[in-house]
């Protein structure tokens, strides 16, 4: 199969933009009706309280904090994939790079939000955040809980520079392709580009140091996530296994949102031509990669916890294996480990429905892990007086969907105004060195533009 030309590729990935079918409207509807519920639901705990979530003692942390961990998990999808690939110069990744950036974003601002909706009076959340005040009431520095509120900021504003920096060649292409508003408006945030060899200089550079600078920032938010749980005292939640296990849980389970939103992207904007199969497989082969390591971590942490054989940490552990919660834990371990290392591991399998069917059941596996390391723990603690138990309510259930339509919602609104493929990789494939274009050849590719 030929490559597309340019003209094509300004053509097909820039037809979200300019025209709008009833789909669209239909699916910001849709999911902006999830949404909307889910702001109802909040307004209801916030009017009638905490009760109505059932959250009680001893266990305060549900699906909350649950979606919490899982939506910072997920976050891990984009920025920490995109450098990864970007600096070994994967050639394959450029299709890839702006799907996987942009759930980075928007899933980091939606677990962001989750500290907020777990409070009883959310307007009292600005007493949450670590400042000096007139009242001396400075950050305790020994919390874990400060330093996920300087992560999870840090990382969220390096995850929107690097989405936002190869996004400036493309505006101007959607400047060329506009008129009117839509062209004035893109002008404006195309920041003057023309497409000079010293731009490409200075954007090739920006975005090396990003990557670079990146990487270790993902990798400490996810250790310091799991400092929430590994720094209190609670049958197995203290352990040194935590941090690594969470960071190699959150890539585990990002790029497995990263090939649902693919699948979802050539399926419906028609980009065959663009997200092959070749795509698919090589992140099919990273997720199970992942998949045996998640495997390792879990075996590792039960082996462990079985040796230990301390009575609080057992209870928990035949909790998870063989009671209550004994369902759902070996739904986990299907979903997370059985499903990926068949569909993943055997050559036949891994196509573009065998990468999606392993990614929904990784999806639902992690939300899973999540929730099992926290409930079961919390709900049976040292000692017997603590015990308890917990069942979701309507208002947590409807705000947990109405995240999921939240993230949906709004990856529709972005490749709705965006490319959602970096239209200047592409080129920059068929092209290697965009810096070296000439002055006269851009002006030529600037002309073409409007074609």
């Amino acid at each position: 199969m030929s490559h597309p030309t340019g003209v094509r590729i300004n053509n097909d990935l820039l037809r979200p933009l300019l025209l709008t079918s009833w789909r669209f409207y239909l699916l910001v509807a849709f999911f902006g009706g999830f949404v909307v519920a889910g702001g109802i639901a909040w307004g209801s705990q916030i009017y009638y309280g905490f009760g109505i979530a059932g959250l009680k003692w001893p266990i305060y942390w549900a699906f909350y904090v649950t979606n919490f961990v899982f939506w910072i998990g997920i976050s891990h999808a984009g920025t920490l994939i995109s450098a990864i690939l970007r600096l070994v110069n994967a050639g394959w990744r450029r299709p890839v790079t702006r799907c996987a950036e942009v759930i980075t974003v928007f899933a980091l601002m939606i677990g962001a939000m989750f500290p907020i909706i777990h409070l009883g009076r959310p307007w009292l959340a600005f007493w949450l955040f670590p400042y000096p005040s007139d009242r001396l009431i400075w950050p305790n520095f020994r919390s874990p809980l400060v330093w996920d509120f300087f992560a999870i900021n840090t990382y969220l504003t390096g995850s929107i520079l690097f989405l936002l920096l190869p996004m400036i060649p493309d505006f101007a292409v959607v400047r060329d392709k506009s008129t009117g508003l839509r062209r004035r408006i893109y002008r404006i945030v195309a920041l003057g580009w023309r497409g000079t060899p010293k731009q490409w200089h200075r954007l090739e550079s920006a975005m090396q140091i990003m990557a670079i600078a990146i990487i270790p920032v993902a990798v400490s938010v996810h250790t310091i996530v799991s400092f929430d749980f590994s720094m209190a005292p609670i049958p197995m939640w203290n352990t040194t296994i935590f941090g690594p296990y969470f960071v190699a849980g959150a890539i585990f389970s990002g790029i497995a949102g990263l090939l649902i939103a693919m699948a979802v992207l050539r399926k419906f904007l028609h980009l065959e031509d663009y997200l092959h199969p070749v795509h698919f497989e090589n992140l099919g082969k990273l997720l199970l990669v992942m998949a045996l390591l998640w495997g390792y971590f879990v075996f590792n942490e039960r082996l462990v916890t079985y040796y230990g054989n301390g009575p609080a940490e057992m209870t928990v552990f035949w909790q998870t294996q063989r009671r209550s919660f004994a369902p759902l834990y070996w739904t986990m371990v299907f979903g997370n480990f059985v499903l990926p290392l068949v569909l993943m591991g055997i050559r036949r399998f891994r196509t573009i429905t065998g990468c999606v069917i392993a990614s929904l059941g990784v999806v639902v596996g992690m939300w899973l892990e999540r929730f099992l390391i926290i409930v079961p723990s919390l709900g049976n603690k040292y000692l017997p007086y603590s015990f308890g138990s917990y069942s979701p309510q309507p208002a947590e259930i409807v705000v947990t969907v109405a995240t999921f339509a939240a993230m949906a919602l709004l990856y529709v609104l972005f490749a709705k105004f965006i490319p959602i493929i970096s239209i200047w990789e592409l080129k920059a494939g068929e092209h290697p060195s965009p810096v070296l274009i000439p002055p006269a050849t851009e002006e030529h590719r600037l002309g073409e533009l409007h074609l």
